[in-house]
């Protein structure tokens, strides 16, 4: 077996490229679920393909693995990604990761009747979708829907905390 050097080397937070966070809410079984979507555009040193493999460590680093199983992150407490929805704003928050959007009012909404968002971090990235562009819905959905990044994305059901308590 060849191992090539970016299999050898250590995780480093730049081969993620720039990391993209994005949140909304639709229907769902229950009423509206706030969803909240990280991806890559894959501009890392070692393009796309370093970027989705930098991702896939970062994501098993952190217990999580790429695949259709969804993780209740209420039931595992030892979890190290947590998500605070404050003002408008979400924050998640992983080692190395350090993410926030605003959000829609009705996102707020749904995370305050149900507890927790649907986090996905896509192991694709997206390089269409870049910060300061707004982003089709019927794009996004395009995107978050696809077998190819769902099947590779890790999914949790994420606690969402607030200032508050």
């Amino acid at each position: 077996m060849t191992t090539t050097p970016s299999a050898t080397r250590s995780f480093r937070a730049a081969d993620l490229g720039t990391l993209v966070v994005v949140a909304w809410s639709g229907e769902a079984p229950g009423g509206d679920m706030p969803y909240l979507l990280a991806y890559s555009l894959g501009d890392g040193a070692s393009g796309p393909a370093g970027c989705t493999a930098a991702i896939g460590a970062l994501l098993r680093a952190n217990g999580l693995n790429a695949g259709e199983e969804v993780v209740d992150g209420s039931q595992r407490p030892s979890l190290p990604v947590t998500l605070l929805a404050e003002a408008g704003q979400a924050v998640l928050t992983m080692p190395y990761v350090n993410a926030q959007c605003g959000v829609p009012p009705e996102w707020t909404a749904a995370v305050r009747a149900r507890g927790h968002a649907y986090f996905l971090f896509a192991t694709r990235p997206w390089p269409e979708a870049v910060p300061g562009r707004p982003v089709q819905p019927e794009r996004l959905a395009a995107f978050a829907g696809a077998e190819e990044t769902l099947t590779t994305a890790a999914h949790v059901l994420l606690p969402v905390r607030s200032l508050r308590g």
